[in-house]
């Protein structure tokens, strides 16, 4: 019987060869939602989702794109924004 903390969905359960050629369950955490844009809610592409242990150790460039609302806003949100601020709107 596995102890309490992993009775709970709140770990995946991943079967796992070891060496003696058996099958081992193993907990790990689940991964956090993909991140959104925040505009139109579409999955933004470049931005990993990990563990915030692992993002904590990515560089800054691994974690969203290099541009103005990077990680925040999808490419096409952000052209549309940056025309309405260069229109003066």
């Amino acid at each position: 019987m596995p102890r309490g903390m992993y009775r709970s969905r709140t770990f995946r359960r991943i079967f796992v060869k070891v060496p003696g050629n058996t099958v081992k369950l193993h907990y790990r955490r689940r991964k956090p939602s993909k991140a959104k844009c925040a505009n139109c809610k579409k999955l933004l592409i470049g931005v990993p989702h990990e563990l915030p242990l692992k993002m904590k150790n990515m560089p800054k460039t691994a974690k969203r794109p290099e541009r103005p609302y990077g990680g925040m806003l999808c490419s096409a949100c952000t052209r549309q924004l940056l025309k309405q601020k260069a229109r003066g709107g």
